[in-house]
């Protein structure tokens, strides 16, 4: 057993690949690295040279890794982060690597992420295999453990849960998502001016307490007082995209693709009227998040 240098170096061909898939199934950049090394430790184990279709494996031995991964995930659950680690993980994820940086600037990437981390394993590998690589049912059939057509349903399932259905008509989902487009870019770019552009002279800002640092009110009126409070929040706002929130537009806030705030945003004429920033973890849960789709 062992692997040979001609695997070896099908292996370094594959690397790159294996490691977008890993990324997009597990969803941290970390991870992706871990399951892509268990790769390598697993070829070590087998007999390469009885191995016919390299790239083919590689594949499906990552999947099966990425799987087992989800599975475990899933059994130790999620940890609600208080605020002071809410601020952490913002400050520590400001500066990714280029690459994973390349990968969440896509216009859906982020959000995708975080849709993805709504779906059950099988789902999302599924889905990512077949939908964002082009595997087919037949492959990825092996890799869950199911029959081709419970793989096909799994995909299908999931893509229903990742689009959803949005409220509202084309021409009025569009011109929500520029206002709260217009709203991220002020907030990114720490611009007061612009922010009180597209905030309502009334607006009301809401958050649960878990969302606020210590001695923050739970509501804020007025244009000025919010902008003012949005400037200190420039770097959640690295992390915020669009996003359908109970069929509505408005924003996910995920650093390193972990969705950790929700703002429910309403819409007067071209300005926000009021956001309700949501970090309970129950409640999180209980929102059904899906992407807005480019031109809906």
């Amino acid at each position: 057993m062992g692997i040979s240098a001609e695997f070896s170096a099908t292996f370094e061909r594959a690397r790159s690949r294996l490691r977008a898939v890993a990324f997009r199934m597990l969803g941290t950049a970390e991870e992706a690295d871990d399951a892509v090394q268990e790769c390598w430790l697993r070829a070590s184990r087998v007999d390469t040279r009885a191995i016919a279709n390299p790239d083919g494996w590689w594949t499906t031995v990552l999947s099966r890794v990425c799987l087992e991964m989800l599975r475990a995930r899933q059994h130790r659950g999620e940890t609600p982060a208080d605020t002071e680690l809410l601020e952490e993980s913002f400050a520590q994820g400001e500066t990714p690597s280029l690459e994973d940086e390349a990968v969440r600037a896509e216009s859906v990437g982020l959000a995708l992420l975080v849709v993805l981390e709504t779906l059950g394993p099988a789902e999302r590998i599924a889905f990512v295999l077949h939908d964002l690589f082009g595997l087919p049912f037949e492959d990825i059939a092996t890799i869950v453990e199911r029959s081709p057509v419970a793989a096909k349903k799994l995909a299908s399932r999931a893509r229903h849960r990742v689009r959803g259905r949005a409220l509202g008509s084309p021409a009025e989902l569009d011109h929500h998502r520029q206002v709260i487009e217009a709203f991220l870019a002020a907030s990114r770019a720490g611009d007061l001016d612009a922010l009180l552009a597209v905030l309502a002279p009334d607006v009301v800002r809401r958050a649960d307490a878990g969302a606020l640092r210590p001695a923050t009110p739970t509501e804020v009126r007025g244009a000025r007082r919010v902008a003012e409070e949005t400037l200190t929040n420039t770097g959640r706002a690295r992390f915020a995209r669009v996003a359908l929130i109970d069929g509505k537009p408005g924003i996910v806030v995920a650093p390193r693709g972990r969705l950790r705030l929700v703002l429910e945003v309403d819409i007067a004429g071209d300005r926000v009227a009021a956001f309700n920033v949501i970090s309970e973890q129950a409640h999180l849960r209980r929102l059904h998040i899906t992407l807005l789709a480019p031109g809906s």
